[in-house]
């Protein structure tokens, strides 16, 4: 799952970071065969930048203001899509966890505890190597109860929607006020997905 949104717009560029493009661009012209020392390039691309005066830095300063405004103009028609997620009724039943998942939660206390070092992606790779070793019948139990869930998730999601989305009385008694769990339990979901998704043909 890519980390990144690839609708956000670019970055803008500084008057600096111009010039140094335009300094390679140079360069790649004078000698295409020779490869650019990334290190040195950039020291010396440094200090012709320090001597040069205002009226030279001119044209990098305009190149900026102008990415500078295409940057600001495709923020303003940017909608990053976090915000949509937001937006679904707390009174929806929770889509059910898988059998990994379940796992996941249960094995993920333990190996944090072993491993303190461990950050988010190390843990999941844990766990997703852990799943994978097991066999079928160790599987078996998790994959019982997120069957069962399921099961209850399609009643409860059929009586959900014969009262309508946003229909109050029992429905609404159903919302849970601790939102910041539940965006929790989602990013845990997400997270662990990325490691079941070879594992498909197990559910």
């Amino acid at each position: 799952m890519a980390k990144g949104d690839p609708s956000k717009p670019k970055g803008k560029m500084s008057a600096y970071a111009y010039f140094v493009k335009t300094c390679r661009e140079e360069h790649k012209k004078k000698k295409p065969d020779v490869p650019v020392n990334f290190s040195e390039f950039s020291k010396k691309c440094s200090e012709r930048w320090k001597v040069m005066s205002p009226k030279e830095k001119t044209k990098f300063d305009e190149m900026a203001k102008q990415d500078k405004a295409r940057y600001d103009q495709e923020m303003m028609n940017y909608n990053p899509g976090k915000k949509g997620r937001k937006k679904k009724d707390p009174n929806a039943p929770r889509r059910p966890p898988s059998g990994f998942f379940l796992f996941c939660a249960e094995q993920r206390p333990n190996i944090k505890s072993q491993n303190p070092i461990f950050g988010i992606g190390d843990v999941a790779k844990r766990l997703g190597e852990m799943w994978n070793n097991l066999s079928d019948s160790e599987k078996q139990p998790f994959l019982s109860k997120a069957t069962k869930l399921k099961d209850k998730y399609m009643k409860d999601m059929t009586e959900y929607k014969r009262k309508g989305k946003t229909g109050g009385g029992a429905s609404a008694g159903k919302s849970k006020p601790k939102d910041d769990d539940d965006d929790d339990d989602d990013e845990d979901e997400e997270e662990d997905e990325e490691e079941e998704d070879d594992d498909d043909d197990d559910d």
